[in-house]
């Protein structure tokens, strides 16, 4: 604590010009804009169980190290120039992160998980310094904190030095201690566990930022959709895959945004235990969504770039897992924040689940229309049924 900052760099206070989403906090996310594009990318190039596998971990890492540094910021103040220079810092390794993902697994290993361990190590040493003096509760969790990151930093660093893999599995362990830390309180002997009451947590600004981000991961969807179409020759088959990729990507849009991303905020702005909320819904639950939305990227470049003739196993793969990733993850989310289960998701998962064995019988496109229905059909169903809600 003797070598913490003199003066106070958390935020003061609760008002709304306090806890609001910062312009440099967008800036930094452009950085996750790149990483999420990549990732999507990546998958599409290695479409196959080991590949899908390997995605999913680097979208882990990359998740892992955004929403710790939306938890940072929830108490520091992104508006004093030392929380800039930090956030600028992390853009600056975040960069190299995604730019290593394509051959995370292969060549540039190193390069990731270097810049994986310099995100999650160095932004809690900044936050313990930034505490030390001013937030004794605070500096006590980010000692834990910073104690579990460096430990699966310590796997990242040694992943990256093996092959393929071993590699693998190691960064495997790398995520479960990332993913384990947050549900047991991040325990250190001697130092204690953290509880969900210790988290004074700002509830809206961590449903805005979550917000944000799938706002970002849609915005790859899109940026899929438009890229691929202008690249390929406008005939029937391919302006009919470009409207189904796009009101794909809107029914998603609307089944997060429409009702429950606004209850949520106002649900966590006004519980009494944030924390717990902030760390089931916000930090775990959000995962999924990401993930679906990911998938339905690759899926609609795929029917884009061959809407004709049979789908193959990838294809139908892609199609139906990225949909069906997504309403998981909005049941799971919305029943955290509600306590009730969604039925109009639970009935999108069942027609996804009795398309499965007519998906190899027509055409990528006839089945991209297919989920692509049944998520408008989720989105109408649940705007139907909430119609008497409206925002306060």
């Amino acid at each position: 604590m003797l070598l913490g900052a003199r003066t106070s760099y958390l935020r003061s206070g609760h008002g709304h010009e306090q806890r609001r989403v910062t312009f440099v906090e967008l800036f930094f996310d452009l950085v996750f804009v790149f990483a999420i594009t990549q990732l999507s990318h990546t998958l599409m190039e290695r479409l196959t169980v080991i590949g899908f596998a390997q995605t999913m971990l680097l979208l882990l890492a990359v998740w892992w190290v955004w929403i710790d540094t939306s938890w940072a910021t929830n108490w520091l103040d992104p508006q004093t120039t030392p929380v800039r220079l930090m956030l600028f810092a992390l853009m600056l390794a975040g960069l190299v992160l995604s730019t290593s993902i394509p051959q995370a697994f292969e060549g540039r290993g190193a390069s990731f998980a270097g810049a994986y361990a310099a995100m999650q190590v160095g932004r809690c040493l900044f936050v313990l310094w930034a505490f030390g003096r001013h937030s004794p509760g605070n500096f006590r969790n980010f000692q834990r904190i910073t104690v579990w990151r460096a430990m699966a930093s310590a796997f990242w660093i040694a992943g990256a030095v093996v092959d393929a893999d071993v590699r693998l599995g190691l960064w495997g362990l790398a995520v479960l201690v990332d993913c384990l830390a947050p549900a047991v309180g991040f325990f250190v002997p001697g130092l204690g566990r953290s509880t969900v009451q210790d988290w004074d947590v700002e509830g809206s600004h961590m449903a805005e930022r979550c917000g944000l981000f799938i706002i970002i991961a849609l915005g790859e969807s899109i940026l899929v959709t438009g890229g691929t179409f202008g690249q390929l020759a406008w005939t029937a088959p391919t302006i009919a895959a470009f409207v189904v990729a796009f009101v794909g990507s809107v029914a998603m849009w609307w089944i997060y945004f429409n009702v429950g991303a606004e209850k949520a905020s106002r649900t966590i702005a006004a519980s009494a235990d944030p924390g717990r909320l902030a760390r089931l819904a916000y930090t775990y639950l959000h995962l999924p969504i990401v993930a679906g939305i990911i998938v339905s990227a690759v899926a609609d470049e795929l029917v884009l770039a061959h809407p004709s003739g049979n789908t193959d196993l990838k294809t139908a793969f892609a199609v139906l897992g990225g949909p069906a990733l997504y309403l998981d993850g909005n049941i799971l989310f919305k029943r955290a924040i509600s306590g009730k289960v969604a039925l109009s998701h639970l009935a999108g998962l069942g027609m996804l689940t009795l398309l499965i064995p007519a998906a190899g019988l027509g055409s990528p496109l006839a089945l991209g229309a297919a989920t692509t229905s049944v998520l408008v059909v989720v989105a109408a169903w649940e705007t139907w049924s909430l119609r008497a809600v409206r925002p306060q």
